[in-house]
């Protein structure tokens, strides 16, 4: 709206990725094959394909891309969400955007409820609460799994707003410290000062942070505060250490953050 040119730019080119994304249909890693060890597609690019179509019919008002999310989901069997709303898997995103889009369409509300009941009775949790996703950013699959859950308590079912609310708030709570310390980064009590993140843990120059590997190795907390940073978060034990090279607990990430933020904000906005 405030720039409308600069607005009909970015969905012409949108559209164009959606088109070329649709017409060939190669994973990521088979496209970049140096990304296979780290950042492969493990769900396959069919959600992209329904999150992509949702995302431009809701741009667009255009039902072919209504017609292209239909197709998406029937061909890749995408009614079930595995465990993850990640940068690999959109699906859960997905279910909520299509509910969003076409509230009279239960295939969108069944499947969103059928992965929030997941959450809330059959997934696993640590001693103190956190829904267990997977081991590796655990910290943020609860957050991001809670961004949905609070989506369906603004926008879904009202009967079930209060229970979404309140499972969210928890998932919150652990991350904030709720469990007698903090997993954000510079806030809370006893948050994490050793955290695997190359510029926050170097000296600021002239210091040197290239001898003996002296970002990574050096004993104290990082000297720049990354304000609000998540990080990976505990084992399934609810163990959890700040050590720098642990990263699989201590790891920071733009993604770690993306979803997390939103559900910051719809809690701002509940309250």
């Amino acid at each position: 709206e405030a720039d409308p040119v600069y607005s009909v730019q970015l969905l012409k080119v949108a559209e164009e990725l959606f088109s070329f994304g649709d017409e060939y249909r190669l994973e990521y890693h088979q496209s970049i094959p140096d990304v296979f060890p780290f950042y492969r597609s493990y769900s396959g690019y069919g959600d992209e394909l329904l999150w992509g179509a949702l995302w431009l019919y809701r741009a667009t008002g255009d039902t072919r891309y209504l017609n292209k999310a239909q197709a998406a989901w029937e061909e890749f069997n995408l009614g079930k969400a595995d465990k993850h709303f990640s940068w690999d898997d959109k699906k859960p995103g997905a279910y909520a955007l299509g509910w969003m889009l076409q509230p009279n369409n239960t295939m969108y509300e069944d499947a969103l409820k059928a992965y929030l009941s997941f959450l809330k009775i059959d997934a696993p949790y640590t001693p103190g609460g956190l829904v267990y996703l997977d081991h590796w950013g655990s910290n943020r699959h609860s957050a991001n799994a809670a961004f949905i859950s609070l989506w369906a308590a603004k926008y879904g079912d009202p009967a079930e707003a209060a229970g979404n609310t309140a499972w969210a708030e928890g998932q919150l709570g652990y991350i904030l410290g709720d469990n007698g310390h903090s997993f954000v980064v510079g806030f809370g009590v006893d948050p994490p000062t050793h955290y695997h993140h190359r510029a926050s843990s170097c000296p600021l120059p002239p210091q040197s942070c290239s001898q003996h590997n002296w970002g990574y190795v050096q004993p104290g907390p990082n000297p720049n505060i990354l304000y609000g940073a998540l990080v990976g978060g505990p084992n399934q034990d609810g163990d959890y250490e700040d050590i720098r090279s642990d990263y699989q607990r201590n790891e920071v990430a733009c993604d770690y953050n993306a979803a997390y933020t939103g559900a910051l904000a719809a809690m701002v906005d509940i309250s």
